[in-house]
């Protein structure tokens, strides 16, 4: 699972950079600017829907990868424990 969390991060930080082009953090225009995505901006719309699902799947590996270490006992080593809470807490 620690391959798919590195895909899920790469798809992560590309569609936010794609959707981050095109958004606007204006308080009147920031509804307005996700409608726009949405219809006007070419595969938009496949975009903004990667980047929602990809955050739900980012959080369903972390956590399944949690587990698995938790049930294989791999937080007995202290190196692993310590760089799986140091990346956990980032």
């Amino acid at each position: 699972f620690g391959s798919m969390l590195l895909t899920c991060s790469t798809l992560q930080v590309t569609t936010g950079f794609f959707l981050s082009m095109h958004y606007t953090a204006n308080i009147n225009l920031a509804f307005s600017s996700i409608i726009h995505i949405t219809r006007d901006v070419p595969h938009g719309w496949m975009m903004q829907n990667l980047h929602a699902i990809g955050a739900s799947v980012f959080f369903i590996c972390i956590y399944t990868h949690i587990a698995r270490g938790l049930y294989y006992g791999s937080y007995l080593n202290k190196e692993t424990w310590l760089s799986g809470t140091t990346l956990l807490i980032m």
